[in-house]
């Protein structure tokens, strides 16, 4: 086990931890799905954010990056603004058919989504949505430039040459991870653990050593992967926290920050390094405060990489830049809100008051 603070102590709840016999090894975060009261702003926004249309209809937004995933935004258009779930995708169809007789699963359909191919519809114990996807047809890769070379006291790859990044909106690679705020963090942890086969990358601890948040990675074995394909953090409600798109370098995503504030986009947090997951990044909010991320050069993991356990806290979340804004976890305290607070606080096994005065004096 890693460990980030020598006097941590090992959590005592059963979750997070991997689990030897899942249901199935999810093989890639393919799209995040959203509801929205106004398409054509969505659009302006995740196209000054990096993305590329893949498909409009009146009714539907479809975003992609420069991948060969079809979509990796889906948005319908609502009365509403929310954020309601994910796909992932499977490794076969016999994994679709292990997920579909799973209590509350949908049957095994065909989508009429960009790119086709089979789906199963879950429901966390949250409630988010699920679709794990199956048979799915990539389409051409997008061209973007290459990163950038740097010269080094002991290595100059650049000689008589300038550094001149284009000044341009920065083409998105791959829609990289998805982060989630829930009050059953317990339950929610091991069903994506033991349905979808995450492995837990690190935690980090409250005071009196409960989970407080998990980064989970895919278990690919051998085969690299992110640091964190989904995190769960501990709240008071099931809540979007954001989502994280990669691009080429540290220059684009400096000069993603230079685009999106010169087209008056509201900034979130940013430029730093985070610690857990090492990534350069950047945070960006839409009309509605959903946040999206830039990142650049974050960790990548074997299976082989054993649990790390640290403490929670504000200085935590980044190596260097920026102080996290207080702004930036300040939950919003709608009449919903608060009617699910005090549901939750006296129905949810995870949650006390003594856990969210702790929550509220770390993050707000």
């Amino acid at each position: 086990m890693r460990k980030g603070h020598e006097n941590m102590n090992r959590f005592t709840t059963p979750q997070p931890s991997r689990h030897n016999s899942p249901t199935t090894r999810a093989q890639k975060l393919a799209y995040l799905k959203f509801e929205c009261q106004d398409l054509d702003r969505a659009e302006r926004f995740l196209t000054d954010f990096g993305l590329s249309v893949a498909l409009r209809t009146p009714e539907l937004l479809y975003m992609r990056t420069a991948d060969s995933e079809p979509f990796c935004y889906v948005a319908k258009k609502s009365d509403k603004s929310a954020f309601t779930g994910f796909g992932l995708h499977v490794a076969s169809r016999s994994d679709l058919i292990k997920l579909s007789h799973l209590d509350e699963a949908s049957a095994l359909t065909w989508t009429t989504q960009p790119g086709g191919g089979e789906i199963v519809q879950l429901q966390d114990p949250s409630g988010f949505i699920v679709d794990a996807i199956y048979g799915q047809e990539p389409v051409p890769t997008l061209t973007h430039r290459p990163a950038l070379s740097f010269n080094f006291e002991q290595k100059m790859e650049r000689i008589n040459n300038t550094q001149r990044p284009p000044v341009s909106v920065p083409e998105v690679l791959k829609l990289g991870h998805v982060v989630m705020e829930v009050a059953k963090f317990q339950q929610s942890c091991g069903w994506y653990t033991r349905h979808f086969g995450f492995i837990p990358s690190d935690v980090q601890l409250l005071p009196d050593a409960t989970p407080a948040v998990v980064f989970l990675r895919l278990d690919l074995g051998d085969t690299p992967t992110d640091h964190h394909t989904l995190a769960i953090a501990q709240g008071f409600m099931p809540a979007y926290s954001h989502s994280a798109f990669e691009l080429v370098d540290a220059d684009a995503v400096g000069m993603g920050q230079r685009i999106l504030r010169e087209r008056g986009w509201r900034h979130a947090w940013g430029i730093g390094r985070h610690i857990l997951g090492s990534q350069i990044f950047d945070y960006w909010q839409d009309s509605w405060g959903n946040k999206f991320e830039h990142y650049c050069d974050g960790d990548l993991f074997t299976a082989d990489v054993e649990m790390g356990i640290h403490p929670v806290s504000r200085e935590a979340m980044s190596q260097w830049g920026q102080p996290m804004p207080r702004s930036f976890t300040k939950p919003k305290l709608t009449p919903k809100a608060i009617r699910a607070l005090i549901h939750n606080v006296r129905y949810s096994p995870d949650l006390s008051v003594r856990k969210l005065i702790s929550l509220a004096k770390i993050f707000t």
